[in-house]
């Protein structure tokens, strides 16, 4: 059985499954100078991670099995498409919601401490600077309570926050009534149509002043201009951001060199950890095929 990698990133996940494989099956990664809809012709697995899996490369895929997806995220899935062709479609929810929670926690606390301009004063030799605050007894809103904005909300509470959520985020008046009380915000909501650009102007409006913004989920549910404008403001006080609108970003993009804007390159999720989940459900999906049983987590 062939399994192809289509991503550009998480490479690790790709050893940890490897490492889980039969004799006979073999993981391949896909060499981005071929055209997908090649790559895939005699692929009988796809992971797609971060690329497009279109109804176009679905059907060149003539002995395709499976799509499973080492991740949690289906948004770049045409799952109609598969289901078309009879193929199912797999994800990996919860594999990775820990690894996510403590990211978001590092991105709270170096927003909180001013972490780019603390290093800037550790090189100027500035003693004691920036001033910082403190997350206890601070008001945190959570958009979105799945396992990843749980496991948030844990944390946040053994740090004395207060915290606030909604539990989905189609609903604009209710989200828009949190943002008003919450000193720090964090995304965990999925990317669907009702979510893009679910933070725009006027969600940015009705945060309170000076709060932080926080996204480790998708980089389209905010709007990139109307965060520029809301921190050129100074309405808002910072953003921490583990994904964005394009990917691989633009580097050069103004907006990464600001000092009220810290940047992770899209790791919240990949930890040793969370990709050895991930590769346990990617190996007993692939038992589960052969065998005939049903699938875990099949959409």
């Amino acid at each position: 059985m062939k399994l192809l990698f289509c991503g550009s990133g998480w490479l690790p996940v790709v050893d940890c499954v490897r490492q889980r494989l039969d004799d006979g099956d073999t993981i391949e990664i896909w060499d981005r100078q071929l055209a997908l809809t090649s790559a895939v012709a005699d692929a009988d697995v796809i992971l797609p991670s971060n690329a497009a899996i279109t109804e176009q490369v679905i059907n060149a895929a003539t002995k395709l099995t499976l799509i499973q997806q080492p991740a949690a995220g289906v948004d770049a899935i045409d799952v109609e498409a598969a289901t078309r062709r009879n193929v199912p479609v797999c994800n990996a929810p919860g594999a990775n919601h820990l690894a996510v929670a403590e990211a978001t926690l590092l991105l709270m606390l170096a927003l909180a401490r001013r972490l780019p301009r603390a290093q800037a004063s550790f090189a100027a030799r500035e003693i004691g600077v920036p001033l910082g605050v403190e997350l206890h007894s601070r008001h945190l809103g959570i958009v979105g309570l799945g396992r990843i904005g749980s496991a948030v909300a844990e944390r946040a509470a053994a740090l004395g926050m207060t915290v606030h959520s909604v539990r989905s985020a189609n609903s604009r008046s209710e989200l828009h009534d949190m943002l008003g009380a919450c000193d720090v915000v964090t995304i965990h909501a999925p990317l669907t149509e009702a979510t893009r650009g679910l933070f725009d102007d006027e969600a940015f409006a009705a945060m309170k002043p000076g709060a932080t913004i926080i996204n480790c989920s998708r980089g389209p549910l905010i709007e990139r201009d109307a965060l520029v404008r809301a921190l050129d403001s100074g309405h808002l006080g910072g953003a921490g951001l583990d994904v964005f609108w394009q990917e691989p970003w633009n580097p050069d993009d103004p907006l990464f060199r600001r000092d009220d804007v810290i940047t992770l390159p899209h790791i919240a999720g990949s930890t040793e950890e969370s990709f050895a989940r991930i590769a346990n459900i990617v190996a007993e999906n692939l038992r589960r095929l052969k065998t005939g049983e049903p699938l875990l987590h099949q959409l």
